[in-house]
């Protein structure tokens, strides 16, 4: 019974991660081949090639990443990335969606952003609790009147297993211990539940 036991835990530690990494793959596949609705129907690879072609959007996708990048990134692309920004800053509502969403996105994806890329150690929810959480950046604005005295981090505590969700603080940067493992392995950390350890030994000051 021991045996069995341990065969059916050894088989579901090679199945588990097989099967969800194959069903995430397969989701991102399937919501990027959406992208196929934008070409004309006479274009669809179904109507071309006569047969479907699973991936095609992620092809497609990419594609227009590269296209739009590109053509961002130089002079008159920059020129028309202004004019429409301002556009869009005249239109009600819309205005404070698309102004919030680019900013985040420009802090995450900037090559010069700092967000996302140290991971620290904090005593959370209270002393002597401690986890592993990343910081976003210094506070600003009418919060800086109030933080006086020592230099504050802006944070973010991810949840587990699950860190898309978390929460949002403000700590003194000698609360926060800098760790030495890189974002993937302290996230590879908090996902796992501490299963995961980190290759490199947490380091204190």
């Amino acid at each position: 019974m021991h045996a069995l036991r341990k065969w059916l835990l050894a088989g579901l530690l090679v199945i588990v991660p097989v099967a969800i990494t194959v069903a995430v793959l397969r989701w991102i596949i399937e919501t990027l081949d959406q992208t196929l609705l934008i070409l004309p129907e006479a274009w669809h690879p179904d109507r071309v090639f006569g047969i479907h072609i699973p991936g095609f959007g992620v092809l497609l996708t990419l594609a227009i990443l590269l296209i739009v990048g590109a053509t961002a990134s130089n002079f008159i692309g920059k020129k028309l990335m202004g004019l429409g920004d301002r556009v869009v800053a005249r239109i009600p509502v819309v205005r404070s969606i698309y102004s919030s969403v680019k900013q985040v996105s420009d802090t995450l994806f900037s090559e010069s952003g700092n967000a996302f890329r140290t991971a620290v150690l904090v005593q959370w929810p209270r002393p002597d609790v401690w986890t592993i959480a990343f910081v976003t950046g210094t506070p600003g604005g009418d919060v800086t009147t109030y933080l006086r005295g020592e230099e504050y981090l802006s944070v973010y505590v991810p949840t587990t297993p699950n860190p898309t969700g978390g929460y949002f603080v403000m700590l003194r940067k000698s609360d926060c211990i800098e760790l030495k493992m890189s974002v993937d392995d302290a996230l590879k950390y908090v996902v796992s539940m501490g299963v995961v350890s980190p290759q490199k030994t947490i380091a204190r000051d």
